[in-house]
Parts: structure tokens; C-alpha cells; sequence
């Protein structure tokens, strides 16, 4: 086995321009690798040297490279080190990413985190930071330091992460073939980017800059020159002041048992809910509009997509980190953000983006705001080459069909499997009625979303304002209890998992069985294995007085907390885990076989996948990828499945 690692420096800034762009940039050099064999002692190799033969010889042989976040020395190798040292290029599946490993063991995928979370006693040497900006940085008049005592520091401190790397290696579960081929599935995907309208992304830019100051501007007036920045503390304390006490309830938050006031995200969409001048007076709702606006990531999305875009084909590439989702392997996004991309599109993209590279004004001909009509204008931010077409394709309720799969409820899969409307059903449980309205359709889909996953009568109030319910709390309470009482297939399976994970924990080494699920403990870490076959785990599961908590990888020790923040692992957890993680084993399913068929992915977001291709084989694409997503594996293959495919110009919803 070999792992290596590298150190580089350029004047390309590889957090701003990302590794694509790091890697191609002319000005990028390597500085050392550090690498070992097995578990002989590390070496070092320098540019000024022959580079090692037994390391050509080993990728001549078709073996492994261990890195940790590969991606970055695949790139190196591929742009510098095989270019500039005649070395042979290593194919992709010759490289295992120890970042990704570690991720798909519900680790932290960071090299600082991850010892100390598996606590292998060997840690990453924290002197990195300073040497990388001493020597990788270069100075204001564009050269580089190379004072020799420094690079020496630098070549220690790789070798140290080509140790960590190893130790993290030896203790971790290795990738199953299966997973290697989705991480390079992944990969590839990362490779091929997505096309940027550059020329769109920079108007949106400078529409935004304008709008910031008059919003700003806006809040000044409003609040008699109280709030001078949005970003303040003060707005969240202006706007306490004048609420009713209806909206207070509403702005506090609990954390940790500890009640505080916010003016958060889902406090300020809550607030404007309730549209009652006497609980949010118009002034309050003007600073609050104001503050979503300004708050908005869309104009940070733009900002990105131009820095990240290759400047000779504006393709921003690397956007998906596999398995970025600790607790489900889901892929999380860099850069662009597809995970949290808003589904919200302009009716008539093109015409938008005609007034807006023409620097026309845009609102309120086609939005209220001009914050508003950039957010949905961000998809369509993403073009395909000339000659070429999207094909989005999204599954139906994905998670509404899984759920019922999972605990055998095959009443409710054949409200599917029929064609009929499910929250249409869920309202017809908890009304007692046949003929349901608009409304109670709405209070359907809100129960079905949030006591699916065992939510309280807060989970339905929450989820209820994004779809206009407003309950008061009585008859929120009712209502989920109505839910519930519809649906005693999804209360026992709630209890089923909670009572087979307890018993895993009180009996080493056997597997119990829960919701097509299997637990199994082994002293250290709780492992389950998904229907897929794919395994996942709980590291440092055990029972509390409260109930049962592990080590979350999402969370980070606060500076000298000697111990690793844990969470409760409540039922809910625990079915919002399997299910999730069991809709993407279907997407890493369907990935997979259109990767053979040689279908060009270029970007997926959960349960949608976005492809590439010649217009004139558009349909083509458009039947086998509704054939390929509505056919379910062999081990799911009573879960029925339905999506909603189309042919885009640009990326919409």
C-alpha cells in the first residue's frame, strides 16, 4: 500500500478559485511528496530530484494511491507532477481518498478532526497554517519565500500527514467496490462541471451591489436611523421591541435546553406568516423583508459561480463531495451549493437575462425586489454548450414512498402504486372525509412531512407555515394526533427502531433487525446496514441516563474540550437516517447505470439528477433516464417509483 501527499504553491488562490482552477493555473508548483510504503518510514522526494522509481513502477502496476482528499493530488498529478517529471498518469480507480473513507464511515472529513474522532493517537501537525501562508502564499509583489529552515518545518509537516493518513487508514473500514464506484462516479461528475452564463453572473453582481444600498438605505429610514447595518444585533432587539406576544413565542429558540431570542432564518419566514399587523406592525415587516434580502445567499452564489468558472470553456467543475453527509453518505456540494439551491425559477429566464446583461430594470416588472428576482434567476444561471440541452429528471415524494416501504405498509404504497394523491389520503385520515379541500390538502401535506419522521405538534406548526397552515396550538396538537392515529405503521416503526437499537447495544455482536434495517454492535461503534446492503454506523454509541447519544462528526470540540461533542439518538433520527440514506442508495443505483450508458451527469441535488447531451438525441436521453430512475433495484423492487423528467435550455425547476 502507498500513501503520499503533497505540498504545492501558487498564485492562483486555491479556496477562491478551487482545485480545478489551482491545478491548471501555469503558476502552480509542487514543493515536496511525502510518501510510504506499507509501514516503512516515510520518504521524501524534492523537484530537484530523479522522482522515485519504485512510485512510477507501483502506478505501473495498476496500485492504490492513498491520499487524503485525493482529489487534490489526482489533479497535481494529472496538471504538474506527469507533465513536468514524466511520470505515468494514474488512472482515477487507482486513487482511495482517505477523506472520503472516513466520511463514509460517519467521520469527520477533515485531516484535522478525524484522529482525534477515531482517537488513533496520531494527530496532524497544527503548524501547517502558518507555514502554508509563509511559503504558499505568494507576497504582495508576487514572489515566494524560500527561506530554507521554513521549508524544512514544511517538508516535516507533510510527512507527519502521510503518518496520519496511514493511521487513519489501518483503523478505518475500507471502502466496498461498490461505494469506490461511486466515489469515482462522483469524480467524474466533478470533472465534467457545469457551464456558467458568466456574462449573466456578473450583471446579477452588480444589480446586487446597487440593491444592497438601497436596502440598507431602506432600514435607516425605517428605524429612524437605529439600525445602521442589517448584520447588527441591534435589528434582532428592534424588532423584539415591537412585536406582540404571539411573535415573541415565535423569536424564541431552544438550544440545549436554554431559551434565547432569534431572529434567524425560520424565525423571520415564521414572523412574516403570520401576517397580522397587531403581532408584526408594517414597519417591523419592511426590516425583516429587508434583512432576508440582504441575507440571501444568492448573491454569494453568483459571485461564486464566476470564480469558480474555467476561464476558457466558464465550466465550474468539483461542486460535489462524496458522502459530505455523515450520517447518510448523501453528497454535499463546494462552491456552487447545489444541495441548497433554491427550486424557485423566473417564469421567462431569458427575458430576465436579457434585461439584466443589457442593465435594464428588472423590478417590480419581474420580481418585487431585485433580491428576488436574482434568487430565481440562479438555476438558470447554468447553461448547456451550444448545441447541447439539460434533462432534469426528479423523483416523485421520494421520501413519502420510502417511508411506507420500509415498514411494510403496503396500504400506503398502493396509494402510490394507484396513481392517487397522498396528501389527499394523509387529509382524508385525519378529517374523516372523502372530499377534501384545497386547505386540508395543504394540512395533509404538512402532517405527512413532519410526523412522518415522528415531529410533535412544533414539527407540524413549522412546517405548516411554508405551506399556509396556521393552527393554533390545541388544534396543531389534534391534528398530529389525528395523523398519527391514521398511520399506526409509521408509530410502530417508530418504536420498532428506538427498541432495536437499545437491544444492539445491550447485545454485542448480534444483529437485530428493525424497518428492513440491521443493527449491530461491537463494543465501540453501532453499525446498520441499509436494504442496499450499504453499512453505516454511530461511532461511540451508548446509553446516557436520557436516553442513547454517539459522536457526531458534524460537530467540533470547542479548543481544549477533551472529549468529542456527542448527540441523542432519538427515533426520529434514526428513521430520518435510514430513509434518506435508502433514497440515495437509489440515486448512487441510478448514477451508476447512467454512467455506463455512457449519459452524461452533470449535477444532481438529492432526488434529481441533471444531465447533458445533443439535442437532437434529447428524447432519447429523456426515456431511458425515466426508464433507468423508475426501475427499482431487485432489493427494493415492490417500492414504487415515479419522476418528473423534462428537456431545459437552461436549468430551472
Amino acid at each position: 500500500m502507498l500513501w503520499l501527499d503533497l505540498e504545492t504553491r501558487s498564485r492562483c488562490d486555491l479556496k477562491t478559485a478551487g482545485v480545478y482552477n489551482y491545478a491548471a493555473s501555469e503558476s502552480t508548483e509542487v514543493l515536496c511528496m511525502a510518501y510510504v510504503f506499507d509501514d516503512e518510514d516515510v520518504l521524501l522526494w524534492e523537484p530537484s530530484q530523479l522522482f522515485p522509481a519504485r512510485v512510477i513502477r507501483h502506478i505501473l502496476d495498476g496500485g492504490k494511491l492513498h491520499a487524503f482528499n485525493a482529489a487534490f493530488e489526482r489533479l497535481m498529478f494529472e496538471y504538474v507532477i506527469c507533465n513536468d517529471y514524466d511520470v505515468p498518469v494514474p488512472t482515477l480507480s487507482q486513487w482511495v481518498c482517505v477523506a472520503a473513507t472516513a466520511r463514509a464511515n460517519c467521520c469527520p472529513g477533515n485531516l484535522a478532526d478525524v484522529g482525534r474522532f477515531l482517537g488513533t493517537g496520531m494527530q496532524k501537525d497544527f503548524s501547517g497554517s502558518r507555514l502554508i501562508r509563509a511559503l504558499c502564499v505568494p507576497r504582495h509583489d508576487g514572489t515566494f519565500n524560500n527561506d530554507p529552515a521554513l521549508l524544512a518545518e514544511l517538508y516535516s509537516y507533510c510527512c507527519q500527514d502521510v503518518r496520519t493518513t496511514r493511521a487513519i487508514t489501518k483503523v478505518l473500514r475500507a471502502l466496498t467496490p461498490d461505494e469506490q464506484k461511486d466515489y469515482e462516479i462522483n469524480e467524474i461528475i466533478n470533472g465534467r462541471g457545469v457551464l456558467v452564463d458568466v456574462e449573466l453572473a456578473k450583471a446579477a453582481m452588480r444589480y446586487a451591489a446597487a440593491e444592497l444600498e438601497d436596502l440598507q438605505k431602506l432600514v435607516r429610514e425605517t428605524t429612524d436611523g437605529a439600525i445602521v447595518s442589517i448584520r447588527s444585533p441591534r435589528m434582532r432587539e428592534w424588532v423584539q421591541a415591537r412585536v406582540g406576544d404571539e411573535a415573541l413565542k415565535l423569536m424564541t429558540v431552544h438550544k440545549d435546553g436554554v431559551a434565547r431570542m432569534s431572529i434567524d432564518k425560520t424565525v423571520r419566514l415564521n414572523l412574516l406568516a403570520m401576517d397580522d399587523p397587531e403581532q408584526v406592525p408594517p414597519d417591523v415587516v419592511t426590516v425583516i423583508e429587508c434583512a432576508d434580502a440582504l441575507w440571501a445567499s444568492s448573491v454569494a452564489k453568483f459571485g461564486r459561480m464566476t470564480q469558480l468558472a474555467d476561464e476558457e470553456d466558464h465550466r465550474a467543475r468539483g461542486a460535489f463531495v462524496f458522502a459530505g453527509g455523515a450520517a447518510t453518505g448523501r453528497a454535499a456540494s463546494y462552491g456552487i451549493q447545489f444541495q441548497n439551491m433554491s427550486r424557485k425559477c423566473a417564469d421567462d429566464p431569458v427575458a430576465v437575462r436579457q434585461a439584466m446583461v443589457r442593465g435594464h430594470s428588472i423590478a417590480p416588472q419581474f420580481g418585487p425586489r431585485v433580491t428576488d428576482v436574482l434568487r430565481r434567476m440562479i438555476r438558470p444561471a447554468l447553461i448547456p454548450a451550444p448545441g447541447n440541452v439539460f434533462v432534469d429528471a426528479d423523483w416523485s415524494q421520494i421520501e413519502a414512498r420510502v417511508t411506507p416501504w420500509l415498514a411494510d405498509a403496503d396500504d400506503i404504497l398502493d396509494v402510490f402504486r394507484s396513481g392517487q394523491d397522498i396528501y389527499v389520503k394523509a387529509a382524508e385520515g385525519i378529517f374523516h372525509t372523502t372530499e377534501v379541500t384545497p386547505n386540508q390538502r395543504s394540512v395533509g401535506k404538512a402532517a405527512s412531512l413532519s410526523c412522518g419522521f415522528g415531529g410533535g405538534h412544533k414539527a407540524f406548526a413549522a412546517m405548516g407555515k411554508i405551506y399556509g397552515v396556521n393552527l393554533p396550538e390545541d388544534e396543531a396538537q389534534r391534528t398530529v394526533a389525528a395523523w398519527r392515529r391514521a398511520n399506526p405503521w409509521a408509530v410502530r416503526m417508530w418504536y420498532d427502531l428506538e427498541n432495536a437499537v437499545a437491544t444492539a447495544l445491550r447485545h454485542r455482536g448480534h444483529e437485530i433487525k428493525a424497518a428492513k434495517t440491521t443493527y449491530m454492535f461491537d463494543g465501540a461503534t453501532l453499525w446498520y446496514m441499509l436494504p442496499s446492503g450499504r453499512v453505516l454506523c454511530y461511532p461511540g454509541a451508548q446509553f446516557e441516563e436520557d436516553g442513547i447519544s454517539y459522536k457526531k462528526a458534524a460537530w467540533k470540540p470547542a479548543a481544549g474540550d477533551p472529549e468529542w461533542p456527542r448527540a441523542k439518538l432519538y427515533r426520529s433520527v434514526l428513521l430520518e437516517n435510514i430513509v434518506q440514506a435508502t433514497a440515495h442508495d437509489l440515486l448512487r443505483i441510478a448514477l451508476r447505470r447512467m454512467e455506463d450508458e455512457g449519459l452524461a451527469v452533470i449535477a444532481h441535488i438529492h432526488d434529481e439528477v441533471l444531465l447533458e447531451c445533443k439535442r437532437e438525441v434529447a428524447d432519447a436521453v429523456l426515456a431511458r433516464v425515466t426508464e433507468i430512475m423508475c426501475t427499482p433495484p431487485e432489493w427494493c423492487k415492490t417500492l414504487p417509483l415515479e419522476i418528473e423528467a423534462k428537456v431545459m435550455e437552461r436549468f430551472g425547476k
